[in-house]
């Protein structure tokens, strides 16, 4: 089994991805329905990769090389990626040809917000952990993503689905190297530690299973 490398964020052997999606309606739109991932249409998925240090942006014509680099990686990392991401890309992979299918809870997985939800007890939004730990948050809203895309945006939808991509990268990064996030308190604002299990390159995991990775 390919050995993890906490210091460079990879497995020996195969890739660790950093990624997030964004869609063209959601479960409130007409048709559509609370948790119905088939209806959910792919706009754009942003990805890292740490084994290229590249970032790159996917159209939903080309999910077949999307399954590509996905197949290529053991880790996948992203914020919220269990309630949304994965299913909504599963539903996608699900419908390739037998060569090119691909499962998704197969991999393991980092999900930062179900890490926050963990320690804390409670959630948080992407824009207000980025500013609480990296001083800069969210530019736009998922709701503006979706406008991006019915009026044709599609270059300043890929930048705001990178810009989440970048977000979420640097606060696993930052995760990994000092062993905890800035949590505020939803009462007060307050700024808590949420601390992971040891520190530094030496985190280790609390579970380890095919369907998910949990550090804090």
């Amino acid at each position: 089994m390919p050995r993890r490398t906490w210091q460079t964020g990879t497995y020996s052997g195969m890739d660790t991805l950093v990624f997030d999606i964004e869609t063209q309606n959601f479960f409130t739109d007409p048709g559509v329905g609370w948790d119905n991932f088939e209806a959910l249409k792919i706009s754009a998925v942003g990805v890292y990769s740490y084994a290229k240090d590249e970032y790159a942006c996917f159209e939903e014509s080309e999910i077949e090389k999307l399954a590509d680099l996905f197949r290529a990686s053991r880790l996948l990392v992203g914020f919220s990626i269990n309630r949304y991401d994965v299913p909504v890309l599963n539903c996608y992979f699900a419908k390739l040809g037998a060569p090119l299918r691909l499962d998704l809870l197969e991999k393991d997985r980092v999900d930062l917000l179900e890490e926050i939800e963990v320690a804390t007890g409670g959630r948080i939004s992407l824009h207000k952990l980025s500013e609480a730990n990296l001083g800069a948050g969210k530019e736009r809203t998922g709701a503006e993503a979706i406008a991006l895309w019915r009026e044709g945006k599609i270059e300043e939808l890929k930048q705001y689905c990178l810009r989440d991509v970048e977000l979420t990268k640097q606060l696993y990064d930052l995760s990994r190297d000092r062993g905890y996030l800035f949590v505020p308190n939803q009462r007060t604002g307050e700024l808590v530690r949420a601390h992971f299990q040891g520190s530094g390159s030496g985190l280790t995991r609390k579970r380890h299973d095919a369907k998910h990775t949990r550090l804090f």
